[in-house]
């Protein structure tokens, strides 16, 4: 039995090899790619009889909020939905996409559309733009197969789990559902379990915030709750914000002021009078 000879032992520590290639690609003129901070909480679990899907609905542009009720959990057939986190543009086109996809396949076979198929339909197409759609997306519904919950990257890349959660609030989600996740729960249980997750999205994330949306899909019906709970609130006023008339005194009278308006000949020159 021939051994193994050992020429160098590995060193320990960190190896900063990387840092020194960037920092000399950036001393000759590269320029890196800036990273892309979306917010968003999306979650789902698999209970007992069915799916539970949940969004927060606070939309962001940069650092101001541009949609405090905004729509992130879409339709894709009447047993299948999807939330979406990213660019809310590239999400809204992308589930209508597949959404008419669906119904095209499902009018040509004549048969109630799968989870997994809308799932295949939804990886290779934004596995073709290697992710220059910014859509990262939660995938869920009820087939013949029973229930089902995948997460789909804007590269293309699936997973399947009984819990999911995706966006810039989903650490805080995770963290509520590997502490509270239980299999074969029913469906109020489930339904707490995924309000609690994108609530602690909402309070730990700033890009995450105003109302919970559920949406509860079964084999015999589908419930989109829209508006199921406002997590973030207007407190009530403490005090009269209004001023009362005369509270600021005039220090100042309307000015009259004087310029000279020139002629297309320039050598007639008119005076004029303005009151501001």
């Amino acid at each position: 039995m021939s051994g193994v000879v050992v020429t160098q032992l590995p060193t320990g520590g960190f190896n900063f090899d990387l840092c020194k290639r960037n920092e000399g690609l950036r001393r000759s003129g590269v320029t890196f790619p800036k990273p892309v901070k979306t917010g968003t909480t999306i979650a789902g679990c698999v209970f007992k009889d069915g799916v539970v899907l949940g969004a927060d609905t606070r939309a962001t542009e940069g650092t101001v909020v541009a949609d405090k009720n905004c729509e992130k959990i879409h339709f894709i057939a009447k047993n299948i939905f999807c939330c979406g986190a990213g660019t809310a543009a590239d999400t809204e086109f992308t589930t209508n996409f597949i959404s008419a996809q669906i119904e095209l396949h499902k009018l040509t076979t004549g048969r109630a559309p799968r989870v997994a198929t809308a799932l295949k339909m939804l990886k290779q197409y934004l596995y073709r733009y290697s992710g220059q759609i910014g859509a990262y997306l939660v995938l869920g519904g009820y087939d013949i197969t029973g229930p089902s919950l995948f997460t789909v990257h804007a590269h293309g890349s699936t997973d399947k789990l009984p819990y999911v959660s995706m966006g810039s609030g989903s650490l805080a989600a995770m963290a509520t559902f590997e502490d509270q996740y239980k299999p074969n729960m029913e469906r109020d249980e489930a339904m707490t379990l995924v309000r609690n997750a994108i609530t602690a999205g909402i309070l730990n994330d700033l890009g995450s915030g105003s109302n919970v949306d559920l949406c509860v899909v079964t084999a015999d019906k589908t419930d989109y709750l829209r508006g199921y709970e406002e997590i973030v609130a207007k407190g009530p006023r403490t005090g009269d914000y209004r001023y009362r008339q005369g509270t600021t005194a005039i220090i100042g009278t309307p000015c009259v002021r004087r310029f000279e308006v020139v002629s297309q000949s320039v050598s007639s020159v008119e005076s004029m009078e303005t009151c501001c």
